[in-house]
């Protein structure tokens, strides 16, 4: 564990547990709605992440929330004085909501989101944006924003229709109807819905494989995955050719051939 000081801040906490780092959204008096400065403050946190030895990270909520979506009462006070909703909006998303989901994508640690209770709006792309989201079975997915005449977003119009198809993707961000978390698990749309007391120590455990794991390995991984929607065949080939070079030079690749061979588990040191 790293002995770096962890910094603080104002709407998230940092934590980290061994190689395990979190964030936990930390505004429950409003069901962690998001203002900009929460995802400015969450771009923060991953910066820290290296220094910290994190090899995995896990999004959660305190309290009885995960996200309720951007913080609609001080951006309708904002509006009101800028006289202007879509033009803030555009900014707000343009210089902090988007860069940070951008940031979560080009992680080279995997990301598991431990949903615990609603996941709207802004909140819901944060939810959905690990590589394992994690959902009591209490906690639902809601892309409201049609229900106030908006759009989804924090790319939740890319992200949706690859996770769960086309159809159901129209009907989550047209109908604007909440998605329970065993629904969402059956629709594929998260990794497994579990019972509410069991969400910390289930998200930490998988955490903690995934950290216990080669690092660099499922590094390319995830970013694998996130190329391959976009790619060709014959691209994704060369990539995976590529991705194994790097990955077959690493201490980790080692240790796996030698564990093989000699009937023993590996001890992998994300090197």
């Amino acid at each position: 564990m790293s002995n770096t000081p962890l910094p603080t801040f104002e709407t998230i906490r940092l934590g980290i547990d061994g190689a395990v780092a979190t964030i936990t959204l930390n505004r429950p008096e409003r069901l962690n709605a998001a203002p900009p400065q929460m995802f400015d403050e969450i771009r923060a946190a991953l910066q820290q992440l290296p220094a910290l030895g994190a090899r995995a990270l896990v999004f959660t909520g305190e309290g009885r929330a995960f996200c309720s979506g951007a913080d609609l009462q001080n951006r309708a006070a904002a509006d009101a004085a800028a006289a202007s909703g879509g033009t803030r909006a555009w900014h707000s998303l343009t210089k902090h909501y988007a860069p940070t989901m951008l940031a979560i994508s080009r992680l080279n640690i995997p990301v598991v989101c431990a949903v615990n209770g609603v996941a709207a709006g802004i909140g819901a792309s944060l939810g959905l944006c690990g590589d394992f989201t994690l959902a009591a079975k209490s906690a639902y997915f809601l892309e409201a924003f049609v229900n106030i005449g908006l759009v989804p977003d924090g790319g939740a119009t890319w992200m949706l229709p690859r996770l769960i198809g086309k159809a159901r993707a129209t009907q989550m961000m047209m109908l604007g109807e909440r998605i329970p978390a065993e629904q969402a698990e059956a629709w594929g749309l998260i990794y497994k819905a579990v019972d509410d007391a069991e969400l910390p120590a289930q998200a930490k455990a998988l955490a903690e494989r995934l950290a216990n794991g080669p690092t660099l390995a499922l590094g390319l991984i995830r970013q694998g995955i996130a190329r391959t929607l976009e790619q060709t065949y014959e691209e994704t080939l060369a990539m995976e050719a590529a991705h194994q070079h790097l990955a077959g030079d690493s201490a980790d690749a080692k240790e796996g051939g030698l564990a093989f061979l000699e009937r023993r588990k590996a001890a992998f040191k994300g090197q």
